[in-house]
């Protein structure tokens, strides 16, 4: 803060956030620190490319007052961000009752024993969208643990992976199990299934030694019995 017999100004310097082809502004904050009343007038040496809200004023006894410094939109940054322009805030006191209308351009003229205070201010500009930190263990070759935070919980995707790991055998045990089940069912269908051709076949050798000339009513009865087994048999495997 600047101090000096009539106003405090806050902040000393004009920092702009810079942007290309986009405006940007910034604030200064005058207090008045006497009993009377204090004309301010601002004045900068580039007025082209700023714009001023009141760049003069009427600051009553032990008030502020804002004024707003607005930059306009610029095609081009320069070089290393260093910006030469200065601004010139003068102050001197005022008849009571004044008001804006009232200042002229003389009253911060230099005058034997007339006080006219003067402040320089620099301008800065600084980036508008700085850089954001990088995180640690966001570089290459991090720990992998790195990438388990998310959404502020670290545990997440640690335990969703730990969780996966132990699911994934489990029901792959499961499958086996049911496969495993299903094969020796079918093998065992098909060794019964051939067990009951072999009987068969020998059954109708030992009919047809006994009785060439023809076949049984019992050996067909037999025969459309065991035939209705495999058919079950198979159907199941």
């Amino acid at each position: 803060m600047s101090s000096g017999d009539l106003l405090n100004i806050q902040p000393t310097e004009l920092k702009f956030p810079f942007e290309l082809k986009k405006q940007s502004s910034c604030s200064l904050q005058l207090t008045n620190k006497t009993n009377e009343y204090v004309a301010f007038k601002v004045k900068t040496t580039n007025p082209k490319k700023y714009c001023v809200r009141p760049n003069t004023g009427i600051v009553l006894p032990g008030a502020t007052c804002d004024v707003t410094v607005t930059m306009q939109a610029q095609k081009e940054a320069p070089q290393d961000m260093q910006c030469k322009d200065k601004f010139l805030l003068q102050s001197v006191t005022a008849p009571d009752g004044a008001t804006g209308k009232d200042i002229a351009p003389e009253m911060f003229n230099k005058e034997s024993g007339k006080v006219v205070e003067e402040f320089k201010l620099r301008v800065i500009y600084i980036p508008a969208n700085p850089p954001s930190p990088v995180p640690e263990g966001s570089e290459e070759g991090s720990s992998p643990r790195a990438s388990g935070v998310e959404n502020g919980n670290p545990g997440t995707s640690l335990f969703d992976a730990v969780s996966r790991s132990l699911e994934e055998p489990k029901e792959k045990s499961e499958a086996w199990s049911m496969v495993s089940k299903l094969t020796e069912e079918k093998n065992s269908a098909v060794q019964q299934n051939q067990k009951l051709r072999q009987e068969l076949e020998l059954m109708r050798k030992e009919i047809s030694k006994n009785r060439p000339g023809g076949v049984s009513f019992l050996f067909v009865v037999v025969v459309g019995l065991l035939g209705l087994l495999v058919g079950f048999l198979v159907k199941k495997s």
